[in-house]
């Protein structure tokens, strides 16, 4: 338990010393919108590639949806660090800087809502993988109708 304790505090302080280090990266607050449009451009890619199969549109081949539900879950993690103080623009409505607490819960939902449909992929249940999906994209499309301008 000990040791459960000594990660977590080290993961911790590392994810905000990089944080601290990916705020600082970015030149220009145009640097930060294009990261993190990229970001969801790759996501989405990948999430629509998902998507196909689980609505019946493309063949259902377990280890290209488990290796697109990667990709989703280890992307869903890096867009975060680019809305940053400064960083207002592109389709980001100014909500996400003035109620950062609800962007962020509604962040962290999508995460763990990617994360569970990467667990279901790499399980290769197809039943599982569509629940995953659902639950997923309901996060998301929350998160677009709240904070991403039309």
């Amino acid at each position: 338990m000990k040791l459960h304790k000594i990660v977590l505090a080290t993961t911790a302080t590392v994810l905000a010393i990089g944080a601290g280090f990916a705020f600082a990266q970015f030149q220009k607050p145009e640097d930060a919108i294009k990261y993190r449009q990229s970001a969801f451009t790759v996501m989405a890619n990948s999430f629509g590639k998902i998507g196909a199969v689980v609505k019946g549109e493309a063949p259902f081949n377990k280890d290209e949806v488990a290796r697109n539900a990667a990709i989703v879950a280890m992307m869903s993690t890096l867009p975060w660090q680019a809305f940053g103080p400064g960083t207002e623009g592109g389709k980001a409505q100014s909500e996400i800087w003035s109620d950062n607490a609800k962007f962020k819960a509604a962040s962290e939902k999508m995460q763990l809502a990617v994360v569970d449909l990467n667990k279901a992929a790499q399980s290769g249940d197809l039943e599982s993988i569509k629940k995953a999906f659902s639950t997923a994209g309901a996060s998301c499309k929350n998160c677009h109708d709240d904070f991403k301008k039309k």
